[in-house]
């Protein structure tokens, strides 16, 4: 079996709190570049609750822009930059890989990073109601047929979903080019698609259908994590099922170009405030996310590594030549 370990954002960062005190920040517009019901927009709406009821920030706004996976937000943002200055994008891998694949001209270096915040496990899902209570079934599955395995995801084919789901297969011996996945416009759609019987599992973020599995609404079949989540004990992880692909995405936020140093600060003092506030552990806890932290030039610098280790994993699995 092959052996895929990606950590798309390092847990291990050091942080260096500043000692004085966060002030609040008046108004952030955070951009989302994908519709309602995704991962970009569970983030920017989770981390928008724990700053407003933290007192952190006065007023938050939010706008999904969707299109062109993910690039018509980071072109309007780039082009209105000017009048842009309190405004925050969020993003996570997607910006590295579609990148690579020149989905879009832009790359993260048009935009200022601003911090690394949070990571989100891939998840394997399938109705209640499926055939498939394990994930060895659904392998049992696509070694007979893999025609017959259809796979939602809330991103475009060859992206970060289809990703995490070429490498669980070929973690367990598949063909990743053999995959049958559907692509929909974010995880939302993915997930209803998946509830209509448009397809028979669902590939996304564990944050995304967590609360659903609680509920007892569909089931996670496994997530890509090295352990499991102190979220849901009962999920099993694909590793400890005999299948290495460990995969973090990370999510993380970006400003437009040219952002002042004095604005960048500020950000890294309102985000270092939040994780020390009740609401945003609440908040943490409800999406089962994974706390970090990479601020400015730390960030920077993770993302110049990810192009090249995402790269290398892409052109193994056929996505890039």
């Amino acid at each position: 079996m092959k052996k895929f370990k990606i950590y798309l954002l390092s847990i291990t960062f050091m942080v260096s709190f500043l000692a004085c005190p966060a002030l609040a920040v008046d108004n952030i517009h955070f951009l989302i570049p994908g519709g309602a019901g995704g991962g970009w927009d569970g983030t920017a709406r989770g981390v928008g609750e724990a700053l407003t009821k933290s007192a952190l920030v006065k007023n938050i706004s939010y706008e999904n822009m969707s299109g062109g996976g993910g690039g018509k937000a980071i072109a309007h943002l780039i082009e209105t930059a000017s009048r842009q200055q309190g405004t925050l994008m969020v993003n996570s891998t997607p910006i590295v890989i579609r990148s690579l694949q020149k989905v879009f001209p832009q790359s993260f270096r048009d935009l200022t990073p601003v911090a690394g915040v949070i990571a989100d496990f891939g998840a394997l899902v399938a109705r209640n109601d499926s055939p498939f209570k394990t994930w060895p079934e659904v392998v049992k599955a696509f070694e007979e047929n893999p025609r017959k395995v259809r796979i939602a995801g809330g991103s475009s084919r060859g992206s970060m979903d289809h990703l995490v789901a070429a490498m669980a297969f070929k973690a367990a011996g598949g063909d990743p080019k053999k995959v049958r996945y559907i692509p929909y416009d974010a995880g939302g759609k993915a997930l209803a698609g998946m509830l209509s019987g448009e397809t028979q599992l669902l590939v996304t973020g564990f944050s995304e259908v967590l609360e659903q599995h609680k509920d007892g609404q569909l089931k996670i079949l496994a997530i890509t994590s090295e352990k499991r989540s102190p979220s849901a004990p009962e999920i099993p992880t694909l590793k400890e099922l005999g299948y290495e692909a460990v995969f973090a995405n990370w999510r993380g936020f970006f400003g437009p170009p040219g952002l002042s140093q004095e604005q960048q600060q500020q950000y890294f003092t309102m985000f270092e405030g939040m994780y020390k506030t009740s609401e945003w552990a609440s908040v943490r806890d409800r999406y089962g996310w994974v706390e970090l932290y990479s601020p400015g030039s730390q960030f920077s610098t993770f993302l110049e590594q990810q192009e090249q280790e995402i790269g290398n994993l892409m052109r193994e699995l056929g996505f890039l030549k």
